[in-house]
């Protein structure tokens, strides 16, 4: 410590303020990695392929809606009255089970800031989850205060139920099940799934993530809507992200019983979703036939590009997700840096693999023609 005309320094260099911390967990979280974007390559039309977003965009009737709002300046109903009762219509619930958030990742964190974190003596709540699955699921469990309890997937890429319902403990108090899960695919299916809620003690809270519900082909896929009306400890978490299209307007919603709801709306952001993204969302609703055909020519890709994978020999998980995954290991960050040079741009995960959304007809050819170059196909582990 100095003192210069009566003021004190710690000779610290100027801005840094080493008596503001953040929380110790915040050092530990991992680093949410958004898919960037494709590199311009001469002579070559760029794609992004690293987002799982539906390169389709909205309906019609949505950009009308977001033409003429002209109310930006007010606040949106904090309840989401209109959206939620166009989802009670839709889904035949009880309007009051809806929750919205924003995306399905707002609605997790009411979730867990409402069910799991830091108990008063220090203990921390544990949340049993599939990994490798959503790379937010241990930022948004670190940072309620929670610990995550991770659970390898098979080599398949699915859920091992059995090992996670082994991992329940008394400490255990939300359990996520990521159908299909990102970024590997496979789906859970029904009677594997209700006999895992049935051996989770009813005080656990049981989150069934479907983000990608709308693409799922599988005939004995579970539906999260059946299960949330049979228990009253599990909860579906959907999303007008993705087969909508409307990531950028970020609006997703979860479905629990009463004994849950009153819970999360103690806890919800006020006006989490605009005006503008609830009307958006209601339009998407009314005009869901325009939805489905898009998300049909999505799966029609993605049957397509599974189709040139396997005829190369390619092992990899059942897609039924807007996305195939390339356990490529050691070689995922080559393999990207391949598809970059070819204006693609992937999602790498490490030395793990690699996520491909299905994009547009003309970037998921160059794919599968990078894919027919490359020798070191993946291979199950």
């Amino acid at each position: 410590m100095t003192e210069t005309n009566g003021t004190v320094h710690s000779g610290v260099q100027p801005g840094v303020h080493p008596g503001i911390q953040p929380r110790p967990v915040v050092g530990r979280l991992p680093k949410y990695v958004a898919g960037k974007p494709p590199e311009a390559v001469s002579g070559l039309e760029s794609f992004k392929l690293s987002s799982n977003e539906n390169p389709l965009g909205p309906v019609p009737a949505v950009l009308e809606v977001l033409r003429g709002t002209l109310d930006v300046h007010r606040y949106p109903d904090t309840s989401c009255t209109l959206l939620r009762n166009a989802l009670s219509n839709f889904l035949e619930v009880p309007a009051d089970d809806v929750v919205t958030g924003a995306g399905s990742l707002g609605a997790l964190n009411q979730i867990l800031a409402a069910f799991a974190g830091q108990n008063s003596d220090g203990s921390q709540d544990e949340v049993v989850y599939a990994w490798r699955s959503f790379e937010a699921y241990p930022i948004c469990v670190g940072l309620a205060g929670a610990k995550s309890v991770q659970v390898p997937v098979r080599a398949d890429g699915s859920h091992d139920l059995d090992a996670m319902a082994a991992a329940v403990t008394k400490q255990t108090k939300v359990v996520l099940l990521c159908t299909p899960n990102n970024p590997t695919g496979p789906v859970l299916g029904s009677q594997e799934s209700e006999s895992f809620i049935q051996s989770i003690p009813s005080d656990v809270v049981i989150v069934i993530d479907e983000a990608y519900q709308e693409f799922v082909r599988a005939e004995d896929a579970l539906n999260g809507v059946d299960l949330y009306r049979k228990y009253p400890n599990v909860l579906v978490l959907r999303t007008f992200s993705k087969a909508h299209g409307l990531a950028g307007l970020r609006v997703g919603y979860s479905i629990s019983q009463p004994s849950i709801t009153g819970f999360l709306r103690s806890v919800a952001t006020p006006f989490a979703v605009s005006g503008v993204a609830e009307q958006a969302a209601v339009a998407s609703l009314e005009n869901y036939d325009q939805v489905v055909e898009r998300v049909q020519s999505l799966v029609d890709e993605r049957t397509r590009v599974v189709a040139g994978l396997t005829d190369l020999g390619w092992d990899i998980p059942d897609a039924q997700g807007n996305f195939v995954w390339l356990n490529l290991g050691t070689n995922s960050q080559e393999f990207a840096g391949l598809a970059q040079s070819h204006a693609l741009s992937l999602r790498a995960f490490g030395d793990e693999g690699v996520r491909v959304t299905i994009g547009e007809a003309e970037a998921n050819t160059r794919f599968l023609e990078i894919c027919t170059s490359y020798t070191k196909e993946p291979r199950r582990s």
